[in-house]
């Protein structure tokens, strides 16, 4: 892996001979597989300088600097098609939409139905082929949205994720499921991986969902490129399963082996012996939160008041900037920007 203090000296050096910034346009897509509308975010380059806004700001997360629906700069941009983990919104990777948009990519982040902080429900949630339907049909209406079609190169399409979003970009890319696999491994690590408690509940019932939907190839053609940001529910997968996962394929995990979220584990898990020549990198001091934004200096305090995940806290020694702005590069590098 590169050294961060490589990766970090690359952005300074380019942003003073690139003058985009991070345009921003927020979007509704009716969703009819979910009978509903989904929130899309679509950062992308821009030259505007008008209507800056600080978006994604509250009391835990720092926000990011974006300009509400100014032109697309000129050329044809790499698009990335961005898919959250469960609980999650567009907000949660801001920061990377933001960053990618400045570096010349358009970056599109669905809010998937049934899936995030405000409507999450673990039972329709966890239908992982719901969510390339979602990022197909975004990636449909952007080609269709005059205000982008010019501007995109279909060469370079990238369908990227974390956590459980990062599954859906393997899948989207050409991994399967494996339905016996996955409720193995949740039967084996049920006491131990919190998650598998509530996916073999009878609320979830994990077990009785259609293996041939599960492992059904979900793969979309258009296609050229894969980010998977610690990526969930890679256990109990064998060979077979990455046949025909597109060789651009990188694979970022975050975490020491004392740090490793297990459901996202991809050492343990076994996936990391199965990716052939694709690419791996890993980031030690880190923890699978560390892909959440920026905190603010009292938001892991708040974040403890209200009972809730310790995403704020990091382990020690951990720079989450960092962390993010050798994302950032690792990601730009894939696509040639």
């Amino acid at each position: 892996m590169k050294t961060l203090n490589t990766m970090l000296a690359i952005p300074i050096i380019a942003s003073a001979s690139v003058a985009d910034t991070a345009g921003l346009q927020i979007e509704e897509l009716f969703l009819p597989h979910h009978e509903a509308r989904a929130r899309v975010a679509i950062w992308y380059p821009s030259t505007a300088l008008e209507n800056r806004i600080l978006y994604a700001d509250n009391a835990v997360f720092k926000g990011v600097e974006a300009y509400l629906e100014g032109s697309v700069s000129d050329g044809e941009h790499p698009v990335v098609l961005f898919s959250h983990g469960l609980g999650g919104t567009d907000r949660s990777q801001a920061w990377l939409g933001a960053a990618l948009a400045k570096k010349g990519a358009i970056v599109v982040l669905v809010n998937h139905p049934n899936s995030t902080w405000s409507d999450f429900d673990m039972s329709d949630g966890v239908k992982h082929w719901t969510r390339i339907t979602d990022l197909r049909a975004a990636l449909d209406a952007l080609l269709e949205n005059p205000k982008f079609s010019g501007h995109v190169d279909t060469t370079r399409i990238m369908a990227a994720g974390f956590s459980y979003g990062g599954w859906t970009a393997l899948s989207m890319g050409g991994a399967t499921g494996n339905h016996a696999g996955s409720v193995e491994t949740c039967q084996r690590f049920r006491q131990s991986m919190s998650v598998c408690d509530l996916l073999l509940s009878n609320e979830v019932s994990l077990q009785t969902i259609d293996p041939d939907v599960w492992n059904k190839r979900y793969a979309d053609p258009r296609i050229t490129h894969v980010t998977a940001i610690d990526p969930g529910f890679v256990w109990g997968l064998d060979e077979s399963n990455l046949t025909f996962l597109i060789p651009q394929t990188l694979v970022i995990g975050l975490g020491g082996a004392n740090d490793r979220l297990p459901a996202a584990d991809f050492d343990r898990s076994g996936l990391s012996d199965l990716m052939g020549g694709r690419r791996i990198e890993r980031f030690n001091p880190a923890y699978h939160f560390t892909a959440m934004p920026v905190c603010k200096p009292s938001g892991a305090a708040i974040l403890v008041a209200e009972n809730d995940d310790p995403v704020c806290t990091d382990p020690a020694g951990t720079d989450r900037a960092a962390v993010h702005s050798a994302i950032i590069e690792l990601m730009s590098g894939e696509l040639g920007l």
